[in-house]
């Protein structure tokens, strides 16, 4: 039998295979689609997945004036932010440099919980990090992407890091949101509120289009990148997130570029050598290092909770 914790990381586990096929069925995507319609209709199914537990009084328990404030917070300067600026900064920059700004995830969290007092950054936990990070390095120079300092390139990944910032934003902040409400319920509300929001600044792309003429693989990709990368996806890692924390949980986002990689290696033909499976390891090992510390401190928990019985 698994442990909670054990059963919270398999769950992350999962989120970040989803997401990790979601890079192949993406690119399958925007073969026929500009980026700005694609992302707005993978928002809308998304947003139509959610729908049902908006309407349901089963999920939905009554929000407080300050948590609609964050709720809208989250939705719109967290996730919606991400959105648009990741696709702002992604065609003007290198693929290396977008695969770098997306691995500080976990240093993004980790400086948001410390300027907000909201998490213990331990150590072993920052070495995790350190050590996931070069994992990422080692699979970015494996598959031929190169890194720029270049001006035209630095100017991407700054847009890049903006939307990293947001999306770190929403990662720690819907822990406080978590707390109080069901996962489903603030899942409904962020992609509602990122839809809408990504549908209006995507209008001229979305009635350019020539609907009738959008193939059959266009639309799976939809499909698969909405209810699964998306819906599912983002459901699931908040729920982990309310279960182990933000810092911890963001450090698993590294492991979707190795998921990633090996799906495109399956899916697409894409090359899958020796310096990505060594970078795969090394992320494993980072993640490591932080069950190493969450072992230790339950035992020494136990340890001091038991002397603690026996003297009384």
């Amino acid at each position: 039998m698994l442990s909670n914790r054990g059963f919270v990381e398999a769950i992350l586990l999962v989120t970040v295979l989803i997401w990790g096929i979601n890079t192949p069925a993406m690119k399958v995507g925007l073969l026929y689609l500009p980026p700005m319609a694609y992302n707005a209709l993978r928002l809308l199914v998304a947003m139509l997945v959610f729908l049902p537990v908006l309407c349901s009084k089963k999920h939905c328990r009554p929000v407080a004036k300050e948590d609609k404030r964050m709720i809208l917070a989250i939705s719109l300067m967290g996730f919606f932010f991400f959105q648009v600026f990741f696709l702002a900064g992604l065609p003007k920059t290198s693929a290396g440099n977008a695969a770098m700004v997306l691995a500080l995830l976990p240093v993004s969290v980790a400086l948001i919980n410390k300027f907000f007092h909201l998490e213990t950054i331990s150590r072993p936990v920052v070495a995790g990090i350190g050590v996931s990070l070069f994992g990422v390095v080692l699979i970015v120079l494996g598959s031929g992407k190169h890194m720029s300092l270049a001006a035209n390139d630095l100017e991407g990944a700054l847009l890049l890091l903006v939307g990293l910032a947001g999306n770190g934003y929403y990662t720690v902040f819907s822990k406080k949101l978590v707390d109080k409400y069901s996962s489903y319920q603030i899942m409904a509300y962020v992609m509602t509120i990122t839809a809408l929001a990504f549908a209006v600044i995507s209008l001229p792309a979305l009635t350019a289009l020539n609907w009738s003429r959008i193939p059959l693989p266009a639309w799976l990709s939809i499909l698969y990148s909405g209810v699964l990368g998306l819906s599912i996806g983002n459901f699931l890692w908040v729920w982990a997130i309310g279960r182990i924390g933000s810092t911890k949980a963001a450090l698993y986002n590294n492991l979707s570029p190795v998921f990633a990689i090996f799906a495109s290696w399956i899916l697409l033909g894409e090359t899958f050598g020796p310096l990505q499976i060594a970078g795969a390891m090394i992320i494993f090992s980072g993640l490591y290092l932080t069950r190493i510390k969450s072992r230790t401190d339950a035992a020494t928990a136990k340890s001091r909770n038991g002397w603690m019985s026996g003297r009384m």
